[in-house]
């Protein structure tokens, strides 16, 4: 489904991330994976004999993205595609939230996606080829979070994405995906209350896998969603019908 593209991958080295360098992969793409952890990426790039790319990039430092997009502009300027997955949370109370905690989250959940969409966009408007973003939102975005700053910061992500299918229209489509629950590290931090909320609400007694995240987010990098811009893709087993 991905022959003959280069895609962007961000926090690229586990969890959901890999599973999407891993599944790109196997659709035929070429990857530039990104991430903070040089150690989990050298892990990633021989783990496979595919053609991967890897870069340590720390996605909230803007010198640093910028620097990163210098050096892709001259070794792949055929790139076509951009996975925002890069994310942390926190599960912090909002009282108890730091202010440095509060930047660091805003910084890596929003100013990430939106340093990435920015330079990504740029090149490809510049040469008026086509192109595609998928950002990585949650559920917590459109129903609120026990941690209200990551609940804040991934209901920025819908926004930007809205905005930025307009911003880029008609060369790239930009569209969100926004899971439950995903059966990750990250799963062991939410509170186990949260969890039986989210749970109760399933019309579909299955878990959401890492897998089954990447599979859409594969759709929607494929030509087979090429009237999709704009969107937002639920995947929450049913349990927050719009």
């Amino acid at each position: 489904m991905l022959e003959n593209n280069k895609i962007i991958i961000t926090g690229a080295a586990s969890g959901i991330g890999r599973e999407i360098v891993m599944q790109c992969l196997q659709e035929g793409a070429s990857v530039i994976a990104c991430d903070i952890d040089e150690v989990l990426l050298k892990e990633l790039r021989n783990s496979t004999t595919q053609e991967l790319y890897t870069y340590v990039v720390d996605v909230s430092q803007h010198d640093e993205v910028e620097r990163f997009f210098c050096e892709i502009q001259k070794q792949h300027p055929n790139i076509n595609g951009l996975v925002n997955n890069a994310g942390i949370y926190l599960a912090t109370d909002i009282a108890s939230y730091e202010p440095n905690q509060i930047d660091r989250v805003i910084d890596i959940n929003v100013k990430g996606s939106i340093y990435f969409s920015k330079y990504f966009g740029a090149h490809l408007l510049k040469q008026k080829t086509n192109g595609v973003i998928v950002n990585m939102s949650s559920v917590s975005g459109m129903e609120g979070s026990s941690d209200a700053i990551y609940g804040a910061s991934k209901a920025a992500i819908l926004g930007l994405t809205k905005s930025c299918a307009m911003n880029f229209a008609p060369y790239i489509r930009v569209n969100a995906v926004a899971p439950t629950m995903v059966d990750t590290a990250m799963m062991a931090t939410i509170p186990q209350w949260r969890k039986e909320e989210y749970w109760n609400h399933h019309l579909i007694p299955h878990p959401v896998t890492p897998e089954d995240v990447a599979e859409t987010v594969i759709f929607l990098l494929s030509k087979k969603a090429k009237h999709y811009t704009g969107a937002t893709f639920d995947l929450n087993n049913g349990g927050y019908l719009r």
